[in-house]
């Protein structure tokens, strides 16, 4: 079982790859939302990889994350998770985002501990329209 109190760290900068108006979600070349869901996704989930069975992942289920404040192209931001609830396969990470001046946004990540193998059978089988066991 996986305790809580682990904590994640993960920074970048804002370049025209990571702006809302590349990714289509605004018209502006500031810091995008759906590129802060990332980041908040990829630091809970590295926060925990190692401490996971063979095998085993973890998938994005949830996010609840209110993106607080505008960034601009170059600068730095920095995104911190803490797991704060397991409830079997389930985990519940906090997540708060900064730039270089202020809290540029918070909220919630929730991730489920899978069996990569299993979990690639499933979805495969989508494709196949089969039924995977």
């Amino acid at each position: 079982m996986i305790e809580t109190g682990i904590k994640g760290h993960g920074e970048i900068t804002v370049t025209d790859t990571l702006t809302a108006k590349h990714f289509g979600s605004g018209e502006l070349e500031v810091y995008a939302t759906p590129a802060m869901i990332a980041l908040a996704e990829e630091t809970a989930l590295k926060s925990v990889a190692g401490k996971l069975e063979p095998r085993q992942g973890t998938v994005g289920t949830r996010v609840d994350i209110a993106h607080l404040a505008a960034t601009p192209l170059g600068m730095k931001v920095r995104c911190e998770t803490e797991l704060i609830e397991t409830d079997r396969r389930r985990l519940i990470f906090s997540v708060q985002v900064f730039d270089e001046t202020e809290k540029i946004g918070e909220g919630t990540h929730e991730r489920f501990i899978i069996d990569n193998e299993k979990f690639l059978k499933k979805a495969g089988a989508k494709a196949q329209n089969t039924d995977p066991d």
